[in-house]
C-alpha cells in the first residue's frame, strides 16, 4: 500500500509539473459546507551576468562572466471559506543561522531567510483583512510587486530603502468606495490588480532586520511600523503613499554585534575590525522613511511608473540619509517585445556635516515573452505573459562611482554591467 501511495505521488507531481506551465495546479474540494482549495506554484530566474559592475565591482576590474539564479521559489496557498493561508520559500536563501547577531536567523525577524511568506488571514469583506505572519511590509511600489512581474531583472538600488518582509501582523483593505470593479483575494500585499476605489495597509512587526537599512536586529529588542494609502482608478492609474520607521535600527544597549558582510557599524556610527565583536554603548537611532509612488497604464502596451523614496539614519546612524527616485516607461510592440528603461537617481549623506554623494544607474532593457497565451495587452494579460519570458538588461552607472568621493548609500552599481535572464513560472 505504502509502495503505491508512493508510486501515485511521483505521477501526481509529473503530471503537475507537466500539465500546465502557466497556471500552476488547484485541487478544489468541498469539505461539509466549506469550500477549500489549494494551488501549488513557484517560478525560477536563471541569469547569466557580466560587466564590471556585475558582482559589485567598480570600473577596470575585469569581471568574468557568472551564471547564478536570482530566485528558486515554490509555494502553496490554501483557502477555506474566509480563511487563507500562503507559504512561499526561496531555495536559493540559506535556511540556517549565522553570526550577524547574537540570536540565531540570519536577519532576525523570526524565521530563516529561506521562508519569504507565510502568513494566515481572514478575509472579513475587502475593506478588513486581518494577517498574521512573515509578510511584505507596505513600504515601497516597486518593492511590494512580485518578484516574477518585474519590468527589468531585478529591484534597483531604491530597494535596499524599504523596510522589506518581516514577522507581524498587518491590516489590509482594497476596492473601497465604487462598487466591486475587480477580486480582493485576502492574500494581496501590494497593487496585484487594478481595482477602483481607495485601500490601505497597517503593520506592526519586529525590527526590520531583512532590510538593508537596519543591523542587529532581535525579537522582542524593538518594533517596525509601516502605513500605506492608496487609490486606483481600473489600469489608468494607482497612486500610493507608505510611511515606515524601525526602531534602534542598528542595534540596543548592551548588544553585542558581529561584524558582517557590509560592516556593521556601533551606536555612534564607528566601524570596527572584520570577524570581530562588540557590545553597544547606547540604543542606536530609529530608521524611518516616507515613499511616494505611482503606476500607469494609459493605453494598449504602454506603462509608466515613478517612486520617490526619502530615508533617515539608515542602520541607526544619526544623520546618514538616502534619498531615491526611481522612473521606468515601457511599451509591448506586439505580445511578445517589449522594449524598457528604468532610472534610478539617489544622493546619500552621512553625517551631518559630510558632503552628498549621489549614483544614477539607468536599466537599458527588452523583454521577450515566450509562448504567450495571446495578443491582448491588458495588465492581467501581461502578468500571464510573464510566465515564460527572457530580460535582457544594460547597466549604466553614472554619478560618484569611483575614487575618495564615493557614493556613500546603500546598493547600486559602481560600474556598467548587464545581464541575462530567463524566467519560467508555473
Amino acid at each position: 500500500m505504502k509502495k503505491s501511495l508512493k508510486i501515485a505521488t511521483v505521477a501526481a507531481t509529473m503530471l503537475v509539473v507537466s500539465s500546465n506551465v502557466y497556471a500552476g495546479y488547484t485541487i478544489k474540494k468541498k469539505i461539509g459546507d466549506v469550500n477549500t482549495k489549494l494551488s501549488i506554484f513557484g517560478f525560477s530566474q536563471l541569469e547569466m551576468r557580466g560587466g564590471d559592475g556585475s558582482l559589485g565591482g567598480t570600473s577596470g576590474e575585469d569581471t568574468a562572466v557568472s551564471f547564478h539564479a536570482q530566485r528558486l521559489r515554490l509555494g502553496w496557498k490554501y483557502s477555506a471559506g474566509k480563511v487563507r493561508s500562503k507559504v512561499f520559500i526561496d531555495f536559493n536563501k540559506n535556511s540556517a543561522a549565522n553570526k550577524t547577531t547574537e540570536v540565531g536567523g540570519v536577519s532576525g525577524i523570526g524565521v530563516p531567510d529561506n521562508i519569504k511568506d507565510a502568513f494566515v488571514s481572514y478575509k472579513i469583506n475587502k475593506a478588513f483583512i486581518p494577517k498574521l505572519g512573515v509578510l511584505k511590509m507596505p513600504n515601497g511600489q516597486g518593492f511590494t510587486m512580485p518578484g516574477w512581474n518585474l519590468d527589468v531583472a531585478e529591484r534597483g538600488l531604491d530597494k535596499k530603502l524599504v523596510l522589506e518582509r518581516n514577522m507581524g501582523l498587518m491590516l489590509s483593505g482594497r476596492d473601497i468606495g465604487f462598487g466591486n470593479y475587480a477580486k480582493v483575494s485576502g492574500y494581496e500585499m501590494g497593487h496585484e490588480r487594478p481595482w477602483k476605489g481607495f485601500g490601505y495597509d497597517i503593520m506592526i512587526a519586529n525590527q526590520a532586520g531583512r532590510s538593508a537599512a537596519v543591523t542587529g536586529a532581535k525579537e522582542g529588542n524593538g518594533n517596525s511600523y509601516a502605513i500605506r494609502g492608496m487609490f486606483d482608478w481600473t489600469e489608468l492609474l494607482h497612486v500610493e503613499a507608505s510611511y515606515a520607521l524601525s526602531e534602534k535600527a542598528g542595534g540596543v544597549e548592551g548588544q553585542t554585534i558581529y561584524k558582517a558582510s557590509d560592516g556593521f557599524v556601533d551606536a555612534n556610527g564607528d566601524a570596527f575590525a572584520a570577524y570581530s565583536e562588540k557590545k553597544l554603548t547606547k540604543d542606536s537611532e530609529d530608521y524611518s522613511n516616507f515613499d511616494v509612488a505611482f503606476d500607469s497604464s494609459f493605453m494598449n502596451g504602454a506603462n509608466i511608473k515613478a517612486e520617490y523614496i526619502n530615508a533617515h539614519n539608515i542602520k541607526g546612524i544619526k544623520d546618514y540619509d538616502e534619498t531615491a527616485f526611481s522612473l521606468t516607461a515601457q511599451y509591448a510592440i506586439n505580445s511578445t517585445f517589449e522594449p524598457t528603461i528604468k532610472h534610478i537617481q539617489a544622493t546619500a549623506t552621512k553625517g551631518s556635516d559630510a558632503d552628498s554623494t549621489t549614483l544614477g544607474n539607468t536599466y537599458f532593457g527588452l523583454n521577450i515573452f515566450i509562448d504567450t497565451f495571446d495578443g491582448k495587452m491588458s495588465r492581467s494579460a501581461k502578468r500571464k505573459r510573464n510566465a515564460h519570458k527572457v530580460v535582457l538588461n544594460y547597466i549604466y552607472a553614472s554619478g560618484d562611482t569611483s575614487g575618495a568621493n564615493k557614493f556613500t548609500g546603500l546598493g547600486g552599481y559602481k560600474a556598467d554591467a548587464w545581464i541575462m535572464q530567463w524566467q519560467a513560472k508555473f
